[in-house]
């Protein structure tokens, strides 16, 4: 005999499942027990919750949005270009914006300065990908502006190359 609610099989003259607790007795039924649906997954197309290519944004806006909000528009910049950045390079498993700005916190401003030398790689790849110039210094460009406190230009020059993308 099988329980009418959740379908295990119980022994005879069992008043109640030992597996969910429902009554058995008269209304017990002798049906076949329950079986699960398989479970499928299908691909969204996103890369840390970004579906889509890049936003093109106005740079000059962007800038004088960070300026009068004292930097947080610039945050939030930050962390969609990041996104932004990997999912026109394709990288799924990259580090994602918000984890970007997290370790850069966390590192008095370190982490950033790798991100960006390694942002020049992403534009590449991204760049390549759809026919667009590749420049290998990019990078070392990056790096030297944030080094020496000019991060926002380092992100409009990379909003420059997801414009062009977009």
């Amino acid at each position: 005999m099988f329980c009418k609610n959740c379908g295990k099989e119980v022994a005879d003259g069992t008043k109640f499942c030992p597996n969910c607790g429902a009554q058995i007795g008269a209304a017990a039924q002798t049906a076949e027990p329950k079986t699960a649906e398989p479970k499928t997954e299908t691909y969204t197309g996103t890369v840390n919750g970004v579906t889509g290519g890049p936003t093109k944004r106005n740079i000059g806006v962007c800038i004088l949005l960070s300026i009068v909000t004292c930097g947080i528009y610039g945050i939030i910049w930050l962390v969609q270009m990041v996104d932004e950045l990997n999912t026109a390079a394709g990288e799924t498993n990259a580090t994602s914006g918000i984890l970007v700005f997290l370790l850069s916190l966390v590192t008095c401003n370190i982490y950033s300065w790798y991100w960006f030398y390694k942002a020049g790689e992403l534009v590449n790849r991204a760049s390549g990908a759809r026919g667009g110039t590749q420049d290998q210094n990019r990078g070392i460009l990056y790096l030297i502006l944030s080094i020496i406190g000019l991060n926002i230009i380092s992100m409009a020059l990379i909003q420059d190359e997801l414009n062009k993308l977009a």
